[in-house]
């Protein structure tokens, strides 16, 4: 079997869906300063990309768990293989994530981030895809929005290949 992958969102409609994230977001924190956790791996482009627009002050995290393995679906267990380091109590944080796609991460990070008491606790996620969602998880700031389809590309993986692309794409096994 092969993969064969088809266009999606261009690097140009990813760059603009960033910058009008950041622009949101400085604007909802003017004269704040926000903690942004960068959910690895795949959401390190877009962390790196969003928060060199942001206008406000931010400090950067990063949380590493895994709930796909291999595969194309969610196992629905999460497991945490790196946590932040700082103390987020008092602070605002943003989670960024690259997919929203069933939501059990995604809610699981959230309980595991609210637990330590942050100041505001909010959701940016570069693409919001509802049609496999199994909680109700909503994000706060959506760049993207996509029905349904397994991407890669802009730092997100299938199997840790094609995190390297510049425009996402969908996987289509033949």
């Amino acid at each position: 079997m092969t993969d064969t992958l088809k266009p999606l969102f261009s690097r140009e409609e990813i760059r603009e869906a960033v910058k009008r994230l950041a622009a949101e977001i400085s604007r909802d924190y003017s004269g704040e300063e926000v903690v942004c956790v960068c959910v690895l791996k795949g959401s390190f482009m877009f962390t790196a990309d969003l928060v060199r627009e942001l206008e406000i002050p931010a400090m950067i995290e990063f949380m590493r768990v895994s709930s796909y393995g291999s595969g194309m679906s969610s196992k629905g267990e999460v497991t945490i293989t790196k946590d932040i380091e700082m103390d987020i109590s008092g602070k605002n944080v943003l989670i960024l994530e690259d997919i929203v796609d069933s939501g059990l991460t995604l809610k699981w990070i959230c309980n595991a981030l609210q637990a330590r008491n942050p100041k505001t606790l909010k959701i940016v996620c570069l693409v919001d895809k509802k049609a496999r969602r199994k909680v109700d998880i909503p994000c706060d700031y959506v760049g993207l929005t996509l029905e349904d389809g397994f991407i890669v590309g802009y730092g997100i993986d299938y199997a840790e290949k094609y995190r390297n692309l510049p425009d996402m794409l969908v996987v289509e096994k033949n």
